[in-house]
Parts: C-alpha cells; sequence; structure tokens
C-alpha cells in the first residue's frame, strides 16, 4: 500500500463548518488526541504530546501510520490503526486529530475529522491547492469545527511586540517587508519519501517546495507581519522559480506578494546555500528596520536609537487550540487566516515549471547522499532581491529567465544596448527608463542596474533628486533642512508618453516626468542615437530637453544644490559594474591629464575616460561561458561649450554623470527647456590618451 493511500480518508458529502470559531458543544475536561503520522515531523508531536499529558492536558489516545511507531514508544492505552479511516470506525472518537502527513493528503483526511466530529490541527502546508483550501474551509464553517494550521512561528510572542514597535514609529515608515531564507538540502532530503520534491504525483497536486514546504514558516511569518492573513488580502503574487536540484519543485526562489494594504513582500528563498543561516523576516523602515528571526523568537531593531536585541517566548499551537475549544481564545494560526499564504502556493501550483540552473552557475560539495549543490554567490543575490525588492529575472540574473527588453539597440548584428521602460522598478526607486545592459562590440557588459549598493542605479539614464521637490533619482533625499539624506514620500515616475519615432540608429521619445500623486512635473524630449565608430568601438549619443509640464518654473534641484558637498549629481548618469583596478581621468594643460577620482570629479572638461577590465560583467547570455578578457574603455565626451563638471565615483562605487546642476539649481522655464547632450564612446580594450583623441576627432567630436 502506498503512503498515499494508506493515510487517504473516507469519501463524505457531512455537513461544513467554520475554522477559527468555538465548538457549539462543551470539549472533555481531558481532549482526547489521535496524532495521524507518527515518523518525520510527528515525533516531535509524539514528544510534544507527552509532555502535555504528563501536565494532565491531554490524553493520547491513538496514532495512525501504515508504518507503526517503534515497540515502547507509545503507552500501553495508545489504540495503534494502519489509517485515519480505521480510526476513525473503531469508534475511538478523538476530540482533535493531529495530522503530521503528507502534504497531498491534508485535505482529504481533514474533511474526514470534520465530518466525524473532531477539531483539527493541521502541518503546513494545510492543503495543496486554493480549491482544497475553500473546500476544508467551508467544511469547517457548517460543522462549527477548529482546524489550527502548524505555522508555529505564528505562535511568537515576538510578533505583537513588533506590531507595537511599527505602530510607536519607531522605524519610521514601513517601505516593504523581506523574507530571507538560506538553507542547505542534501540528495538524501530528497529521497526521504515518494513526494519529496513534487509539484505533483500520479496525479494529485503535492506542491512541495522551497517557499511552500521547507521555508514556507518564512512565507507565512512575512505575510503575517505584513498583515496580510487571508484571500482577500492579498492583491498580487508574482514567482521566479528555479531548481538546481534535479527535482520536479523549485529549490532556489524569488516570490514577490502585494496586499490590498499597499504593502510589498518579497521573499528570497533557497535550500541551494554554501552554508545554513537562520531565516528572517525584516521590516524595512524609513528610520530603521526590524528584523525578526523566527526560529529562535529574536528580534533586531535598528533606530535612531541604536541596535537593540531581545528574545521572546512562545505559545504551542497545540495549547492554542486546546484553549481555544475550552475558553473561546482565538486561533493563532486559524485556516482561514492562511489563506495569504495559500494564495502563494495556488500561484506556485499554477506557475510553469521551475526552470533549471545551468551547471556552470554550480558547485557541488559532500559525497554520496550527502552531496548537495550551492547556487554561486547565492547568498548575495538574495540579499540584492530582498533590497531591491525584485526578482532573479529583474535583476539580471544569469541563470534566470529572460525579460524582454522594450527594444534592442542593434549594429551590424551586435545587441549593444537593451532599453528598459522601469516598469518593475519599486516605487521607492523612482521608476524610469534606462538603457541595461550596454555591451561593447565584442560583448563585455558595461553597465549595470539595481546594484546591492544602490539599488536605485539603473543603468544609463537621466535622473534628478529634486525637481520641485520630487525625487526622480530614488532612494533617500538629501534635504537642506535636514542637512543629510532621509526617506520621504516624494518618489516620482518617468513614463513614456505616445508612440516613439524610430529609424536605423535613433530613437526619439516623449517622456512624462510624473509627481507621486500621477500629476506630470516635467515634460521631456530625449533622442538616443548610435552608429559604429569604428571596427573594436561603437558610439551612444543622449540628447535630452526638459520643460515644465504647466506654465510655472520648475527647479532641478540635486544634493549638491541643496548642501551637500561636491554631491552634485543629477542629470545624465552611467552606473558602471565593477571594475577592479579602474583608472580614471581626463585631459589637462598642455598634454598632461588629471587622473583619479580626486582629480576628476567635479572638473569641466571635453571628455573623461574610464578604462578597467569588466570581466565579471562580460555577458555571457546564461551560459557562464564568460570571455576571457572584458577590458574596455569608455570615453565620455560633453558637448561643444558645457559647463557641467563630471560627477565620478570610483572607490565607494563605479559611476559617472554629467551634473546638471552641481551646486545651484537650474531652473526650467515655460518655453525654454533645460538642454543637455553627452556622447560616449564604448571601446573594447584599454585606450590611451593619444587613441582617445584619434577616435574622438575621427566621429567630429570636440576635442
Amino acid at each position: 500500500m502506498t503512503q498515499q493511500s494508506a493515510f487517504a480518508a473516507p469519501d463524505t458529502t457531512a455537513p461544513h463548518s467554520a475554522a477559527g470559531t468555538s465548538p457549539a458543544t462543551a470539549p472533555t475536561a481531558r481532549p482526547r488526541i489521535a496524532l495521524v503520522g507518527v515518523h518525520g515531523f510527528g515525533e516531535r508531536h509524539l514528544a510534544n504530546l507527552s509532555r502535555l499529558e504528563a501536565a494532565g492536558a491531554v490524553e493520547l489516545v491513538a496514532v495512525a501510520d501504515p508504518n507503526p511507531p517503534q515497540d515502547g514508544k507509545l503507552g500501553g492505552s495508545v489504540a495503534v490503526f494502519t489509517t485515519l479511516d480505521e480510526l476513525l470506525a473503531s469508534g475511538t472518537a478523538p476530540d482533535v486529530v493531529i495530522l503530521a502527513t503528507p502534504i497531498q493528503t491534508h485535505a482529504p483526511l481533514a474533511l474526514a475529522a470534520l465530518a466525524a466530529g473532531c477539531d483539527v490541527y493541521v502541518e503546513k502546508p494545510p492543503v495543496a491547492s486554493l480549491a482544497q483550501f475553500q473546500e476544508v474551509l467551508a467544511a469547517a464553517e457548517v460543522s462549527g469545527k477548529l482546524v489550527q494550521v502548524g505555522f508555529q512561528s505564528l505562535g511568537s510572542l515576538a510578533l505583537p511586540a513588533i506590531r507595537e514597535s511599527i505602530a510607536s514609529g519607531e522605524i519610521g515608515d514601513v517601505l516593504g517587508l523581506s523574507a530571507q531564507g538560506m538553507w542547505l538540502r542534501t540528495k538524501g532530503y530528497f529521497k526521504r519519501s515518494r513526494w519529496a520534491g513534487k509539484r505533483s504525483l500520479e496525479g494529485t497536486d503535492v506542491v512541495d517546495g522551497v517557499a511552500t514546504n521547507a521555508l514556507a514558516h518564512a512565507v507565512a511569518t512575512g505575510l503575517h507581519m505584513a498583515g496580510a492573513h487571508t484571500l482577500a488580502d492579498v492583491a498580487s503574487v508574482e514567482t521566479d522559480l528555479y531548481r538546481a536540484n534535479d527535482t520536479q519543485s523549485d529549490d532556489t526562489s524569488v516570490i514577490r506578494v502585494r496586499t490590498e494594504a499597499g504593502q510589498t513582500l518579497l521573499c528570497g528563498l533557497t535550500l541551494c546555500a554554501p552554508e545554513q543561516r537562520s531565516p528572517s523576516v525584516t521590516v524595512h523602515g524609513t528610520k530603521g528596520e526590524i528584523t525578526f528571526f523566527y526560529t529562535e523568537d529574536e528580534v533586531v531593531t535598528t533606530s535612531p536609537a541604536g541596535e537593540r536585541r531581545e528574545t521572546f517566548g512562545r505559545t504551542d499551537l497545540l495549547e492554542n487550540l486546546l484553549a481555544a475549544r475550552g475558553a473561546g481564545a482565538p486561533l493563532l494560526c486559524a485556516l482561514a487566516d492562511t489563506g495569504a499564504f495559500t494564495s502563494v502556493l495556488e500561484a506556485i501550483r499554477t506557475a510553469p515549471d521551475p526552470q533549471e540552473i545551468p551547471a556552470a552557475h554550480i558547485t557541488w560539495a559532500g559525497d554520496g547522499d550527502d552531496t548537495h549543490p550551492i547556487v554561486n554567490g547565492i547568498p548575495e543575490l538574495i540579499e540584492r532581491a530582498a533590497k531591491a525588492q525584485a526578482t532573479f529575472a529583474e535583476l539580471g540574473v544569469p541563470w534566470a529567465r529572460s525579460l524582454p527588453p522594450v527594444q534592442t539597440f542593434d549594429l551590424a548584428g551586435h545587441a549593444v544596448a537593451d532599453y528598459q521602460d522601469g516598469s518593475h522598478i519599486r516605487a521607492v526607486s523612482s521608476p524610469r527608463p534606462y538603457l541595461h545592459p550596454v555591451r561593447t562590440l565584442a560583448g563585455t557588459v558595461v553597465t549595470d542596474h539595481q546594484p546591492l549598493d544602490h539599488v536605485w542605479h539603473l543603468g544609463v539614464g537621466v535622473a534628478l533628486q529634486d525637481v520641485d521637490g520630487v525625487n526622480f533619482w530614488g532612494g533617500r533625499t538629501y534635504t537642506r533642512a535636514a542637512g543629510e539624506y532621509v526617506w520621504r514620500p516624494d518618489h516620482g515616475t518617468i513614463v513614456r508618453t505616445g508612440e516613439p519615432s524610430q529609424q536605423d540608429g535613433q530613437l526619439a521619445e516623449t517622456l512624462s516626468w510624473n509627481g507621486l500623486d500621477g500629476a506630470p512635473v516635467l515634460t521631456e524630449q530625449r533622442t538616443w542615437t548610435w552608429a559604429a565608430a569604428g571596427s573594436s568601438a561603437w558610439r551612444l549619443t543622449l540628447d535630452f530637453a526638459l520643460s515644465p509640464a504647466g506654465d510655472q518654473p520648475v527647479s532641478l534641484g540635486s544634493p549638491g544644490s541643496n548642501g551637500r558637498h561636491q554631491g552634485g549629481y543629477g542629470g545624465f548618469f552611467w552606473r558602471l559594474p565593477e571594475c577592479p583596478g579602474a583608472t580614471v581621468w581626463t585631459p589637462g594643460v598642455a598634454g598632461e591629464t588629471s587622473t583619479g577620482e580626486a582629480a576628476v570629479h567635479g572638473s569641466v572638461t571635453p571628455w573623461l575616460a574610464w578604462s578597467g577590465s569588466f570581466s565579471a560583467g562580460t555577458d555571457d547570455g546564461g551560459t557562464g561561458d564568460s570571455a576571457a578578457s572584458g577590458a574596455a574603455t569608455l570615453v565620455f565626451v560633453a558637448s561643444e561649450g558645457s559647463t557641467d563638471p563630471w560627477f565620478v565615483r570610483v572607490d565607494g562605487y563605479p559611476g559617472v554623470g554629467q551634473s546638471l546642476a552641481w551646486d545651484a539649481p537650474v531652473i526650467a522655464e515655460p518655453g525654454i527647456p533645460v538642454r543637455r547632450s553627452v556622447t560616449v564612446f564604448i571601446a573594447d580594450g584599454i585606450l590611451a590618451t593619444q587613441d582617445i583623441e584619434t577616435l574622438i576627432k575621427s566621429q567630429g567630436d570636440n576635442s
């Protein structure tokens, strides 16, 4: 007999009833408990029941399992059955049935127990589909019996403390939540049962996976902390599912949930970490953050007052169920309150099969059944996903699904740049169009987007931090009043309006810079032009003009114009990927050059060059076959007569911009647009100053 059929419950059409309400009849003084499934997690239930029996709180009257427990494991008065069907037919009449069985058996067994007049404690996940959830919920609704779900972390006394901390304003306004789970699971883990690692088994939904089972507590706890409990609390669920193991189910995934209340929860989860880490859920606020390590009931709060660490107790969920039966106490994890989690499970169940991560991105460790895969760099990727509230695909992870760009800039068969509309970017990063990846003709990627250090940096584009008080740059805003960067609800969005004008090597578009309320603040005319510049280089020109959307002047400012010393970034900006040992220089007087960040930052010169090795960013198309050399040189050429200083960062992060408002705002008047133009040469190899001068002159730009 298979495990599934051994636990199968009888088909029943008995009246159905409500989860989370007190039963109509008074329970006995000492509740009679039946445990279905005594192995695996069932062993923990046996230990807990032994504790409660010793305290006189319960009586374990029966167990059911196709593989009976070892001799001496149970008291002599405990009846042993093979199936729940046999147990219920025997007249044992338990008050509470605990289900610690395979996922696919939860719903039919719960229905059978409810039909027999029992309250139910079911392990997570409670069901394997939304349809099953609704069926079991309806059965509980009609019978008046209770259904508690075994998300033990929801019994933590840390949760009400966290709610109080948030309500007090200790960490400011909530920006979003993230759940991070990095575990290590071996080949033996997936051999432990027939259903392990399965999305379905013989036509029956199982939906095992990192988010639905192994690290389901991270998802459930995150949803709870985001205020999402019921089905109605969830606005949308997005899944980005992958696997390194030879399984059906996902083992490395991002789940993004948006709630009806406007919160976003980003879950980054893997079973392919280099080492086991304590999973956590973090509430990100404008003044700090709260991280809950739920397996240890530890809370770490970071605020302007410093760091505080606290450890809390936990209410046992079975004891909570018993209290609900006796005194009408509310269930801490009633079935109805796992509707939000079921929304996630259903999104995963109906999603395409997880995409396999190519072998080139995996390192295997261990021997035999202890062998386990490590997805290269996965801790940093999960941290980056959490901070950017982005999926692996949106981050452009090499092994992730490819998100098609709005348009690709092409030169003689070479895809040199992808145009992104920015619609997937989180709101507090000021969504806007940008180019990424930008490549040399040989394929070396010379841009980055949503990097861990500044997740609001987006490839190549135009951004300003202060447009009449609206932040179109992303992240914190530097204000003169505060004298520092502060989070404010001031982030705008830049969107394309109308149809662009396109021709060979040129894209012209109209963009609307919209404030937080959606009202346009600026109108931009932007033109991208690209062309070959020899056999190993090409040129990209950006022209843009900013005009007030209304009939009043608009101030264009920067941190520099608001008092931040030498922080005049804003306007054209190019975020580069990691480039160890980079050299940056500008032309000087009498043939001399100025080299290094300190020398070139804030300078006004005809051009600025950046050269180095970008091999870490070489575009391998997800195959892992990176080019042997990613040496490249970027030459930023100012328009003739430009007085805008270069904004340069090398040590803290790699980036180059041309400051539109270095230390004073620029005013855009109605009918008088603020115009800027910059050309960038993207060349393979390391160019010398003479090579650069020759390249610029050959293309007809000023030297």
